[in-house]
């Protein structure tokens, strides 16, 4: 009699251990949805740029630099970021090919405009405009 009662539990524990099995099946579904695969997608979007940019075209590199692309090989590219100031940069570092209309990064620096001498601005004691 103490056989059959053995063979009873196991039946009944070998069905209730598909459910954690199952259970860690869905999870991981779940994290391949919602995380590994936009991130891929992101990756591919990125490579697909980055291979698309050609000579002439305003690129944004990873580090917020402004620049045109001025020739490139496989692996890196050269971006002019002012009148004659180019740097070197892996292909990589291409964020993404700034639209033509669009005016980012195109400010340029304007002094302000030099009223004479700057003696009238500062305090008669030579402290400069330290003030505390």
């Amino acid at each position: 009699m103490g056989t059959i009662i053995l063979a009873a539990t196991t039946a009944k524990s070998s069905s209730s251990s598909f459910l954690p099995l199952l259970v860690i099946i869905v999870l991981f579904g779940l994290f391949y949805v919602a995380i590994i695969r936009p991130q891929r997608n992101k990756q591919r979007a990125a490579a697909q740029t980055q291979n698309q940019a050609v000579p002439g075209q305003r690129v944004r590199t990873t580090a917020g630099i402004y620049g045109t692309l001025i020739s490139g090989d496989d692996r890196d590219v050269v971006v002019e970021i002012a009148p004659g100031v180019q740097i070197q940069m892996l292909r990589r570092a291409i964020m993404e090919v700034v639209p033509e209309d669009d005016q980012a990064g195109t400010t340029t620096y304007e002094p302000e405009p030099d009223t004479g001498s700057e003696e009238h601005s500062k305090p008669a004691d030579g402290r400069g405009d330290l003030t505390i």
